[in-house]
């Protein structure tokens, strides 16, 4: 079994203590033994000096979007051929990986297998990437978001991201068979979104009956079930399906965060408002401006949220830090502008060795350069130059 010992470093458990010094030594993929102030033996493993450098869990995404190409429209998406998608999905895995993020939760895949296939090579070790949890594409309504199709062409051939299904018999087909193809989630949009042609925000778009159905193909197949709900309504009925992984939820009221307040041991809102931000003020060069944002009240959106998530934390609901990279003004690369896992023993050995106190500078986070060492599974993916085989003791 391999073993690596990192010694003197500051370990920031991911448990809420403060960072301390020691030694944790890895055993296979998971971590054995953290000892505090060090002394570990080092019993022929291979041993990186921390340095005093800052060891931490690896990152997790809980809404990524690997299979998105940096995209400036929705048909950027479906335009790029499904050959160089593959390529564009591959490099967007390792650069997660580079970047520090261990773990990713999709938010939606681009195109029905690319998460699949993707995750599947990453699992077989043929290819670097973080642990991933892979999706299909999102589940919408005519109308809804990710429906691009027009009128005055034919279904098939217009680009659209989204899996267009209408009534619980279409939804349940749809589901049925990203669940065939060993899909681990499911995306619905239930929400509308802030956009020229799609439903708003502040509407939900999915009946009752729709989600039902989604919910009871998940469910019988044990699948994870995530929606795009930015509306009032299509929070209260996230929560109300039993559906756990809410992204954005800017526009809930009173009702919608008692639910959730009563429901936060199961339930989680993944924001992702560095999007949101994004899209407002860095998105110019894409003819996005400011005005057009206030035009099509994407800043009146932002305004909301930032309230609204300052309700959340105050009423303890959980809420996980996402990015939704993958767009022209939110490219992947960038991560960590909106930020689980703890150094213990027993726990899977995703960590990070950090140069600095990321405590102090969360920006450390940002920089390829400040992460010295990179490891998932116990498989150091970066290593320091300064990792040698230490002699038994």
């Amino acid at each position: 079994m391999d073993r690596t010992l990192i010694t003197n470093a500051m370990i920031l458990d991911g448990s809420g203590a403060a960072p301390f010094a020691g030694d944790v030594l890895v055993e296979g993929q998971r971590i054995a033994s953290v000892q505090r102030g060090g002394g570990l033996p080092r019993g022929g493993a291979r041993v990186i000096d921390g340095a005093g450098a800052t060891l931490m869990p690896g990152l997790v995404e809980p809404h990524g979007h690997v299979s998105y190409p940096d995209a400036a429209s929705n048909a950027d998406f479906t335009r790029l051929p499904p050959e160089e998608h593959v390529l564009v999905t591959m490099r967007n895995a390792r650069t997660m990986l580079d970047c520090g993020y261990t773990s990713v939760l999709s938010g939606a895949a681009a195109k029905p297998r690319l998460d699949i296939v993707i995750r599947n090579e990453i699992d077989a070790g043929r290819i670097p990437g973080p642990r991933y949890l892979a999706n299909g594409p999102e589940i919408t309504v005519t109308g809804g978001l990710g429906d691009d199709n027009a009128l005055h062409l034919p279904h098939l051939e217009t680009p659209t991201f989204a899996w267009v299904a209408d009534g619980p018999d279409e939804i349940r087909k749809a589901c049925r068979l990203l669940v065939r193809e060993r899909t681990d989630l499911l995306k619905l949009n239930v929400s509308g979104d802030t956009g020229p042609r799609n439903s708003r925000s502040q509407r939900a778009v999915m009946t009752d009956a729709e989600m039902a159905a989604a919910m009871e193909i998940a469910r019988a197949a044990g699948v994870r079930v995530c929606a795009h709900a930015r509306s009032a309504e299509s929070v209260k009925m996230c929560v109300r399906h039993g559906l756990g992984i809410i992204y954005h939820a800017n526009f809930a009221d009173e009702e919608a965060l008692d639910l959730l307040e009563a429901n936060r041991e199961w339930c989680f809102v993944v924001p992702a408002l560095g999007l949101t931000y994004q899209a407002c003020y860095a998105a110019s060069e894409w003819g996005f401006t400011p005005e057009k944002a206030r035009e099509h009240g994407l800043l009146h959106e932002l305004e909301v949220s930032v309230d609204t998530m300052g309700q959340m934390r105050k009423r303890g609901i959980r809420v996980l830090p996402g990015g939704d990279y993958g767009f022209a003004w939110n490219p992947h690369g960038t991560y960590a502008r909106d930020l689980l896992r703890q150094v213990k023993p027993g726990y899977l050995a995703d960590l990070l060795l950090v140069d600095g106190d990321p405590l102090a500078d969360i920006k450390r986070l940002q920089s390829q350069d400040a992460l010295l060492a990179i490891m998932k599974d116990g498989y150091l993916h970066k290593a320091p130059a300064t990792a040698a085989v230490g002699s038994p003791a």
